[in-house]
């Protein structure tokens, strides 16, 4: 594993001596408009291994993304490894559709501490809820980036992710689907604690969210990436581009439905993705991502 290597996979030729927040969040940039969040492996009958090598292998030599526990451990790993200050944590994320939050653990995030200041980096919750920037770890204070407006609330030392939504251009409504169905005006993300986790702490949820029948892992084929000016995302047949802030606090959502032939070439287009095992493309779960 070398540093340097990983740095060429995103494209990052930036300073790296300098321990500080300019250099975290140029470095964590690069990162997610490099490193798509995907589920790709469970539906190329491959598993997803929880060791920092195979993911150093999987996503730096392979060119692969991966999910919450791939891109945040590893990530963990190269800020480690450049001297910051860096504790796991473990969260339970938001289900829109019961309107609760998991019952276990079920994604790593990070926190980072710089200048007696504490962040959450958070490189590895991919699609419309991906933040742009480590998020200073106050409660009740709105955090504008350019997905949206981001905050914390905190309560009796447990604290919640939220993020005020924006209103929706969909110009193809015929393929919209469930696009806004959701009047909801802010999302709940997730919950954590300040609790430091080892990385052994996920290896059942990891190994739940790849085999149970109503994972939603399971359920749906997922590839997203971080663009220079919004996201696009491959959630089954469908593959949705979004440009943040088009227009009047609006967001420009484009849709389109690929046929099965598409989507090889689709993913080495969008996401510079090459699969080595056969891709079965699935999504049969209603939750709606955006």
């Amino acid at each position: 594993m070398d540093i340097k290597e990983y740095f060429a996979r995103i494209s990052y030729r930036g300073s790296y001596d300098k321990l500080d927040l300019a250099t975290l969040t140029d470095i964590f940039q690069h990162h997610i408009r490099a490193v798509p969040f995907e589920n790709l492996s469970i539906h190329c009958g491959e598993s997803i291994e929880l060791d920092v090598e195979a993911t150093y292998n999987k996503i730096v030599r392979k060119k692969r993304g991966g999910w919450c526990m791939e891109n945040n451990y590893l990530l963990s790993w190269v800020l480690k490894t450049l001297g910051y200050d860096i504790t796991l944590l473990g969260s339970k994320v938001y289900i829109p559709e019961y309107d609760a939050y998991a019952d276990e653990i079920d994604h790593l995030l990070l926190k980072v501490v710089l200048d007696d200041k504490s962040y959450i980096v958070d490189g590895g919750f991919g699609m419309a809820y991906q933040m742009w920037q480590p998020m200073e770890l106050i409660a009740g204070t709105d955090q504008p980036q350019t997905p949206g407006v981001f905050r914390f609330l905190e309560e009796s030392g447990v604290w919640y992710l939220e993020k005020v939504k924006r209103k929706q251009w969909v110009p193809n409504q015929s393929v919209s689907a469930s696009h806004n169905v959701e009047k909801e005006v802010c999302r709940r993300i997730y919950l954590f604690t300040l609790q430091p986790r080892d990385i052994e702490e996920f290896r059942a949820c990891n190994a739940h969210l790849q085999t149970a029948p109503d994972s939603l892992f399971v359920t749906k084929s997922i590839c997203s990436l971080q663009t220079a000016d919004g996201i696009r995302a491959l959630v089954g047949w469908k593959l949705t581009e979004i440009k943040y802030n088009y227009k009047d606090n609006m967001d420009l959502v484009e849709i389109k439905i690929l046929a099965d032939e598409e989507m090889e070439k689709t993913l080495k287009e969008k996401f510079n993705i090459t699969l080595d095992k056969k891709f079965v493309p699935i999504n049969t779960s209603r939750l709606c991502l955006f």
